[in-house]
């Protein structure tokens, strides 16, 4: 969570540099290459059978949707406010989608989720500024981002009851990479051009938060299920919004350490056991 937490302000950072198509090739080429070397001590499982290859399509579809708009949001967004609202709408689509498939919930799940989405609307500020502010333009690109990720975790879910979750989120991070390299442009990444600004921010979005952060959370999700691996989400948005104040020098409020002490109290509610 903190890795992912850091990595909205680092993709505000390396924006400035690359197009977002370059961005989300590079991102998953060396996201991949990251994880080639586990994938090769295991037994590599054909992904054509049992309909495996319809949940890493699937989600590695996902995967491009959600950096599309990850990139274009931090891009037109507050990389911070982005983070709050994404962390804060995605665990809701997930426990929706997981009730409609399993029709089962517990009541500490559905409490939990209450008490995270009042920390996020608190985060937000949207009992002063109103629930105008989640609607607004400049944050479209952060729906597109809670909705993509939602149905990715279920989908990764799974997906992993098919094949081993190292190889799952390889082979999805390998296609999600061949996806995105048509819409690339190679000839504009001069990689003599980029300075140590780039390369640590790029470093630390791609390697950091995505070889390391997303392929834990994939991986929790055949472990502990995706309703409660999604709610850990909820400590994204104060830790998010506390490297933005820090880095970016966005506004660090106290609605914001309340909204955020709230998330995390959600954490442990939904993963108390009945």
């Amino acid at each position: 969570m903190i890795s992912w937490a850091i990595a909205w302000t680092n993709a505000k950072i390396v924006n400035e540099y690359l197009s977002f198509y370059n961005l989300i090739f590079l991102r998953f080429c060396i996201g991949s290459l990251c994880l080639l070397p586990l994938v090769i001590k295991t037994k590599i499982n054909s992904i054509y059978y049992n309909k495996t290859i319809l949940y890493v399509l699937s989600a590695s579809i996902l995967f491009f949707i959600y950096n599309i708009a990850f990139f274009k949001g931090t891009y037109y967004g507050q990389a911070g406010k982005g983070a709050v609202f994404v962390t804060t709408v995605n665990p809701i689509i997930t426990i929706i989608i997981t009730i409609l498939i399993n029709k089962k919930i517990y009541v500490n799940e559905i409490i939990g989720i209450l008490i995270g989405v009042l920390g996020g609307l608190l985060i937000m500020n949207v009992f002063n500024e109103g629930f105008s502010i989640l609607i607004d333009i400049q944050n479209i690109y952060f729906v597109f981002c809670a909705i993509s990720w939602g149905i990715m975790t279920v989908v990764a879910k799974y997906g992993q009851q098919r094949l081993p979750s190292i190889q799952f989120i390889f082979w999805c991070y390998l296609i999600t990479t061949i996806i995105a390299f048509p819409f690339s442009n190679l000839n504009e990444i001069i990689l003599t051009n980029l300075d140590s600004r780039f390369y640590l921010n790029f470093f630390l979005v791609s390697v950091g938060a995505m070889s390391f952060g997303t392929s834990i959370y994939i991986y929790a999700t055949s472990i502990i299920g995706p309703v409660k691996s999604s709610v850990f989400i909820f400590s994204v948005p104060f830790l998010a919004l506390g490297f933005a104040n820090i880095i970016l020098g966005e506004i660090l409020s106290i609605n914001v350490i309340i909204g955020g002490l709230l998330s995390i109290l959600a954490i442990y509610v939904v993963n108390k056991k009945s």
